[in-house]
Protein backbone atom coordinates (compact mmCIF):
# COMPACT_ATOMS: atom_id res chain seq x y z
CA UNK A 1 0.00 0.00 0.00
CA UNK A 2 2.95 2.31 0.64
CA UNK A 3 3.97 1.86 -3.00
CA UNK A 4 0.48 2.93 -4.10
CA UNK A 5 0.72 6.10 -2.02
CA UNK A 6 4.11 6.94 -3.49
CA UNK A 7 2.86 6.35 -7.05
CA UNK A 8 -0.23 8.42 -6.26
CA UNK A 9 1.94 11.34 -5.22
CA UNK A 10 4.19 10.85 -8.24
CA UNK A 11 1.18 10.87 -10.59
CA UNK A 12 -0.12 14.06 -8.95
CA UNK A 13 3.27 15.71 -9.45
CA UNK A 14 3.29 14.60 -13.10
CA UNK A 15 -0.17 16.10 -13.66
CA UNK A 16 0.82 19.37 -12.00
CA UNK A 17 4.01 19.62 -14.05
CA UNK A 18 2.10 18.77 -17.24
CA UNK A 19 -0.53 21.41 -16.53
CA UNK A 20 2.12 24.05 -15.81
CA UNK A 21 3.87 23.23 -19.10
CA UNK A 22 0.55 23.15 -20.95
CA UNK A 23 -0.71 26.50 -19.63
CA UNK A 24 2.56 28.15 -20.57
CA UNK A 25 2.82 26.41 -23.96
CA UNK A 26 -0.77 26.99 -25.09
CA UNK A 27 -0.46 30.71 -24.33
CA UNK A 28 2.64 30.93 -26.53
CA UNK A 29 0.87 28.87 -29.19
CA UNK A 30 -1.97 31.40 -29.18
CA UNK A 31 0.40 34.36 -29.32
CA UNK A 32 2.38 32.82 -32.17
CA UNK A 33 -0.80 32.35 -34.25
CA UNK A 34 -2.30 35.65 -32.99
CA UNK A 35 -5.36 33.90 -31.56
CA UNK A 36 -7.82 35.43 -29.11
CA UNK A 37 -8.34 34.38 -25.51
CA UNK A 38 -11.51 32.49 -26.48
CA UNK A 39 -9.64 30.36 -29.01
CA UNK A 40 -6.85 29.62 -26.53
CA UNK A 41 -8.95 29.01 -23.41
CA UNK A 42 -12.26 27.64 -24.71
CA UNK A 43 -10.96 25.55 -27.62
CA UNK A 44 -7.25 24.69 -27.46
CA UNK A 45 -6.84 24.39 -23.69
CA UNK A 46 -10.29 22.91 -23.19
CA UNK A 47 -9.89 20.12 -25.75
CA UNK A 48 -6.35 19.35 -24.65
CA UNK A 49 -7.17 18.92 -20.97
CA UNK A 50 -10.45 17.08 -21.70
CA UNK A 51 -8.53 14.10 -23.07
CA UNK A 52 -8.29 12.02 -19.84
CA UNK A 53 -12.02 12.01 -19.04
CA UNK A 54 -12.94 11.65 -22.72
CA UNK A 55 -10.96 8.41 -23.09
CA UNK A 56 -12.72 6.70 -20.18
CA UNK A 57 -16.25 6.46 -21.69
CA UNK A 58 -14.94 5.66 -25.16
CA UNK A 59 -12.86 2.78 -23.80
CA UNK A 60 -15.82 1.60 -21.71
CA UNK A 61 -18.20 1.65 -24.69
CA UNK A 62 -15.95 -0.09 -27.21
CA UNK A 63 -13.94 -2.38 -24.95
CA UNK A 64 -16.20 -2.84 -21.94
CA UNK A 65 -18.31 -5.90 -21.20
CA UNK A 66 -21.66 -5.58 -22.99
CA UNK A 67 -24.40 -3.55 -21.34
CA UNK A 68 -22.29 -2.86 -18.27
CA UNK A 69 -19.63 -1.17 -20.38
CA UNK A 70 -22.27 0.94 -22.10
CA UNK A 71 -23.76 1.98 -18.74
CA UNK A 72 -20.33 3.04 -17.46
CA UNK A 73 -19.72 4.95 -20.68
CA UNK A 74 -23.03 6.80 -20.52
CA UNK A 75 -22.47 7.69 -16.87
CA UNK A 76 -18.98 9.02 -17.61
CA UNK A 77 -20.20 11.01 -20.63
CA UNK A 78 -22.93 12.76 -18.67
CA UNK A 79 -20.83 12.99 -15.52
CA UNK A 80 -17.93 14.93 -17.02
CA UNK A 81 -19.91 18.13 -17.80
CA UNK A 82 -21.66 17.81 -14.43
CA UNK A 83 -18.32 17.70 -12.59
CA UNK A 84 -17.02 20.67 -14.57
CA UNK A 85 -20.03 22.93 -14.05
CA UNK A 86 -20.28 22.13 -10.32
CA UNK A 87 -17.05 20.97 -8.68
CA UNK A 88 -14.58 22.64 -11.06
CA UNK A 89 -16.45 25.95 -10.72
CA UNK A 90 -16.32 25.54 -6.95
CA UNK A 91 -12.55 24.97 -7.09
CA UNK A 92 -12.18 28.19 -9.10
CA UNK A 93 -14.21 30.06 -6.49
CA UNK A 94 -12.06 28.69 -3.67
CA UNK A 95 -8.90 29.60 -5.60
CA UNK A 96 -10.09 33.21 -5.95
CA UNK A 97 -10.88 33.44 -2.22
CA UNK A 98 -7.49 31.97 -1.24
CA UNK A 99 -5.43 34.08 -3.66
CA UNK A 100 -7.33 37.21 -2.62
CA UNK A 101 -6.69 36.47 1.05
CA UNK A 102 -2.97 36.13 0.28
CA UNK A 103 -2.96 39.45 -1.60
CA UNK A 104 -2.18 37.91 -5.00
CA UNK A 105 -5.41 39.18 -6.59
CA UNK A 106 -8.82 40.65 -5.77
CA UNK A 107 -12.10 38.76 -5.42
CA UNK A 108 -13.38 40.45 -8.58
CA UNK A 109 -13.81 38.03 -11.52
CA UNK A 110 -12.82 39.80 -14.74
CA UNK A 111 -14.12 37.93 -17.78
CA UNK A 112 -14.94 38.41 -21.44
CA UNK A 113 -18.73 38.37 -21.32
CA UNK A 114 -19.16 37.43 -24.98
CA UNK A 115 -16.87 34.41 -24.84
CA UNK A 116 -18.20 32.85 -21.67
CA UNK A 117 -21.88 33.53 -22.37
CA UNK A 118 -21.44 31.87 -25.79
CA UNK A 119 -19.74 28.87 -24.18
CA UNK A 120 -22.51 28.44 -21.62
CA UNK A 121 -25.26 28.92 -24.23
CA UNK A 122 -23.78 26.19 -26.44
CA UNK A 123 -23.37 23.91 -23.44
CA UNK A 124 -26.96 24.38 -22.26
CA UNK A 125 -28.27 23.75 -25.77
CA UNK A 126 -26.27 20.63 -26.59
CA UNK A 127 -26.51 19.08 -23.12
CA UNK A 128 -30.29 19.68 -23.00
CA UNK A 129 -30.72 17.93 -26.35
CA UNK A 130 -28.64 14.97 -25.16
CA UNK A 131 -30.72 14.62 -21.99
CA UNK A 132 -34.01 14.97 -23.88
CA UNK A 133 -33.07 12.22 -26.32
CA UNK A 134 -32.16 9.99 -23.38
CA UNK A 135 -35.59 10.54 -21.85
CA UNK A 136 -37.74 10.26 -25.00
CA UNK A 137 -35.74 7.46 -26.72
CA UNK A 138 -36.85 8.39 -30.28
CA UNK A 139 -35.11 5.50 -32.04
CA UNK A 140 -31.70 4.86 -33.57
CA UNK A 141 -32.30 6.91 -36.73
CA UNK A 142 -33.20 10.06 -34.78
CA UNK A 143 -30.31 9.49 -32.39
CA UNK A 144 -27.90 9.27 -35.32
CA UNK A 145 -29.33 12.51 -36.72
CA UNK A 146 -28.98 14.23 -33.35
CA UNK A 147 -25.38 13.01 -33.09
CA UNK A 148 -24.63 14.51 -36.51
CA UNK A 149 -26.24 17.81 -35.51
CA UNK A 150 -24.20 17.92 -32.31
CA UNK A 151 -20.97 17.39 -34.27
CA UNK A 152 -21.93 20.11 -36.74
CA UNK A 153 -22.90 22.38 -33.87
CA UNK A 154 -19.55 21.90 -32.19
CA UNK A 155 -17.80 22.64 -35.47
CA UNK A 156 -19.78 25.89 -35.70
CA UNK A 157 -18.89 26.71 -32.10
CA UNK A 158 -15.18 26.20 -32.80
CA UNK A 159 -15.42 28.33 -35.96
CA UNK A 160 -17.12 31.21 -34.14
CA UNK A 161 -14.77 31.02 -31.16
CA UNK A 162 -11.60 30.88 -33.25
CA UNK A 163 -12.73 33.96 -35.20
CA UNK A 164 -13.73 35.92 -32.10
CA UNK A 165 -11.71 38.93 -31.04
CA UNK A 166 -10.07 39.30 -27.65
CA UNK A 167 -6.37 39.55 -26.96
CA UNK A 168 -4.64 37.24 -24.50
CA UNK A 169 -4.64 38.71 -21.02
CA UNK A 170 -1.46 39.98 -19.39
CA UNK A 171 2.11 38.92 -20.01
CA UNK A 172 3.20 35.38 -20.76
CA UNK A 173 6.16 33.94 -18.92
CA UNK A 174 9.09 32.64 -20.96
CA UNK A 175 8.54 29.27 -22.60
CA UNK A 176 10.02 26.53 -20.43
CA UNK A 177 11.50 24.77 -23.47
CA UNK A 178 13.10 27.97 -24.77
CA UNK A 179 16.51 28.99 -23.44
CA UNK A 180 17.48 31.95 -25.62
CA UNK A 181 16.35 35.56 -25.74
CA UNK A 182 13.42 36.62 -27.91
CA UNK A 183 10.22 34.91 -28.97
CA UNK A 184 10.36 31.09 -28.80
CA UNK A 185 10.64 28.98 -31.92
CA UNK A 186 7.30 27.44 -32.94
CA UNK A 187 8.77 23.94 -32.94
CA UNK A 188 9.75 24.35 -29.31
CA UNK A 189 6.19 25.44 -28.49
CA UNK A 190 4.78 22.34 -30.18
CA UNK A 191 7.30 20.10 -28.41
CA UNK A 192 6.38 21.56 -25.03
CA UNK A 193 2.67 21.07 -25.73
CA UNK A 194 3.25 17.46 -26.81
CA UNK A 195 5.26 16.71 -23.67
CA UNK A 196 2.66 18.48 -21.51
CA UNK A 197 -0.30 16.56 -22.96
CA UNK A 198 1.57 13.27 -22.67
CA UNK A 199 2.32 14.02 -19.02
CA UNK A 200 -1.30 14.98 -18.32
CA UNK A 201 -2.76 11.83 -19.90
CA UNK A 202 -0.16 9.53 -18.32
CA UNK A 203 -0.44 11.19 -14.92
CA UNK A 204 -4.26 11.10 -14.92
CA UNK A 205 -4.34 7.42 -15.92
CA UNK A 206 -1.79 6.52 -13.24
CA UNK A 207 -3.61 8.62 -10.64
CA UNK A 208 -6.97 6.94 -11.29
CA UNK A 209 -5.42 3.46 -11.26
CA UNK A 210 -3.47 3.92 -8.05
CA UNK A 211 -6.36 5.73 -6.35
CA UNK A 212 -8.70 2.85 -7.20
CA UNK A 213 -6.27 0.23 -5.88
CA UNK A 214 -5.65 2.23 -2.71
CA UNK A 215 -9.38 2.80 -2.11
CA UNK A 216 -10.18 -0.88 -2.61
CA UNK A 217 -7.37 -1.82 -0.25
CA UNK A 218 -8.89 0.43 2.41
CA UNK A 219 -12.33 -1.10 1.87
CA UNK A 220 -13.90 1.90 0.15
CA UNK A 221 -17.12 0.81 -1.65
CA UNK A 222 -17.00 0.59 -5.44
CA UNK A 223 -19.81 3.15 -5.67
CA UNK A 224 -17.70 5.77 -3.91
CA UNK A 225 -14.81 5.03 -6.27
CA UNK A 226 -16.93 5.37 -9.42
CA UNK A 227 -19.10 8.22 -8.17
CA UNK A 228 -16.59 10.40 -6.35
CA UNK A 229 -12.94 9.47 -6.65
CA UNK A 230 -12.50 8.63 -10.34
CA UNK A 231 -14.46 11.63 -11.76
CA UNK A 232 -12.58 14.05 -9.51
CA UNK A 233 -9.26 12.57 -10.58
CA UNK A 234 -9.97 12.74 -14.31
CA UNK A 235 -11.01 16.40 -14.04
CA UNK A 236 -7.73 17.41 -12.37
CA UNK A 237 -6.15 18.94 -15.52
CA UNK A 238 -8.97 21.45 -16.00
CA UNK A 239 -8.95 22.31 -12.29
CA UNK A 240 -5.19 22.79 -12.10
CA UNK A 241 -5.02 24.80 -15.33
CA UNK A 242 -7.77 27.12 -14.15
CA UNK A 243 -6.16 27.59 -10.75
CA UNK A 244 -2.84 28.51 -12.40
CA UNK A 245 -4.59 31.06 -14.62
CA UNK A 246 -6.67 32.43 -11.73
CA UNK A 247 -3.43 32.97 -9.81
CA UNK A 248 -2.20 35.14 -12.70
CA UNK A 249 -5.56 36.99 -12.94
CA UNK A 250 -6.23 35.58 -16.41
CA UNK A 251 -9.85 34.92 -15.52
CA UNK A 252 -11.26 34.46 -19.03
CA UNK A 253 -8.63 31.82 -19.81
CA UNK A 254 -9.31 30.11 -16.47
CA UNK A 255 -13.08 30.06 -16.91
CA UNK A 256 -12.90 29.36 -20.64
CA UNK A 257 -10.81 26.26 -19.98
CA UNK A 258 -13.76 24.86 -18.02
CA UNK A 259 -16.69 26.17 -20.08
CA UNK A 260 -15.01 25.18 -23.34
CA UNK A 261 -14.45 21.67 -21.96
CA UNK A 262 -18.15 21.58 -21.02
CA UNK A 263 -19.12 22.33 -24.62
CA UNK A 264 -16.70 19.70 -25.94
CA UNK A 265 -17.89 17.06 -23.47
CA UNK A 266 -21.57 17.72 -24.20
CA UNK A 267 -21.04 17.36 -27.96
CA UNK A 268 -18.26 14.95 -28.95
CA UNK A 269 -18.52 12.16 -26.33
CA UNK A 270 -22.32 12.49 -26.34
CA UNK A 271 -22.33 11.85 -30.10
CA UNK A 272 -20.35 8.66 -29.50
CA UNK A 273 -22.89 7.61 -26.88
CA UNK A 274 -25.83 8.31 -29.16
CA UNK A 275 -24.31 6.32 -32.02
CA UNK A 276 -22.96 3.30 -30.16
CA UNK A 277 -25.15 2.81 -27.06
CA UNK A 278 -28.87 2.58 -26.27
CA UNK A 279 -28.55 5.99 -24.54
CA UNK A 280 -31.16 5.27 -21.89
CA UNK A 281 -30.61 7.46 -18.82
CA UNK A 282 -31.24 6.14 -15.30
CA UNK A 283 -32.31 8.24 -12.32
CA UNK A 284 -28.74 8.95 -11.21
CA UNK A 285 -27.77 10.20 -14.67
CA UNK A 286 -30.89 12.37 -14.87
CA UNK A 287 -30.18 13.84 -11.44
CA UNK A 288 -26.63 14.76 -12.45
CA UNK A 289 -27.85 16.19 -15.76
CA UNK A 290 -30.56 18.25 -14.09
CA UNK A 291 -28.17 19.75 -11.56
CA UNK A 292 -25.63 20.44 -14.30
CA UNK A 293 -28.22 22.33 -16.33
CA UNK A 294 -29.31 24.24 -13.22
CA UNK A 295 -25.74 25.28 -12.41
CA UNK A 296 -25.03 26.23 -16.03
CA UNK A 297 -28.23 28.25 -16.25
CA UNK A 298 -27.39 30.18 -13.08
CA UNK A 299 -23.96 31.08 -14.42
CA UNK A 300 -25.33 32.05 -17.84
CA UNK A 301 -28.08 34.23 -16.35
CA UNK A 302 -25.56 35.90 -14.03
CA UNK A 303 -23.31 36.82 -16.95
CA UNK A 304 -26.22 38.04 -19.08
CA UNK A 305 -27.61 40.15 -16.24
CA UNK A 306 -24.42 41.64 -14.80
CA UNK A 307 -21.72 41.03 -17.42
CA UNK A 308 -19.55 39.15 -14.96
CA UNK A 309 -19.45 36.31 -12.44
CA UNK A 310 -19.36 36.56 -8.67
CA UNK A 311 -17.36 34.31 -6.37
CA UNK A 312 -20.57 33.10 -4.72
CA UNK A 313 -22.02 31.90 -8.02
CA UNK A 314 -18.89 29.77 -8.50
CA UNK A 315 -18.95 28.43 -4.94
CA UNK A 316 -22.62 27.46 -5.40
CA UNK A 317 -21.47 24.71 -7.75
CA UNK A 318 -19.96 22.92 -4.76
CA UNK A 319 -23.34 22.95 -3.02
CA UNK A 320 -25.02 21.36 -6.06
CA UNK A 321 -22.34 18.68 -6.21
CA UNK A 322 -22.90 17.94 -2.51
CA UNK A 323 -26.65 17.64 -3.17
CA UNK A 324 -26.03 15.10 -5.93
CA UNK A 325 -23.62 13.09 -3.82
CA UNK A 326 -25.93 13.05 -0.79
CA UNK A 327 -29.05 12.02 -2.71
CA UNK A 328 -27.22 9.30 -4.63
CA UNK A 329 -25.55 7.78 -1.58
CA UNK A 330 -28.80 7.85 0.41
CA UNK A 331 -30.61 6.15 -2.48
CA UNK A 332 -28.07 3.34 -2.61
CA UNK A 333 -27.30 2.89 1.06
Amino acid sequence: MADNVILLLVSLAVILAGCELFVNGVEWFGRHLELGEGAVGSVLAAVGTALPETLIPIIAIFFGTGESGHDIGIGAILGAPFMLVTLAMFVNGVAIVVFAARGRRTREVRINRTILSRDLAYFLGTYSVAVLVGIVDPGSAIKALVALLLLVGYGLYVYRTMRAEGDLEGETRSLYFHYTAGAPDFRRILLQLLVALSAIVFGAELFVGELTVLAEGLGVPALVISLLLTPIATELPEKFNSVFWMRERKDTLAMGNITGAMVFQSAIPVSVGLLFTEWNLDNSALLAAGLALLSGSILWLRIRATGTLGVNSLLFGGFLYAVFLTITLIGVL
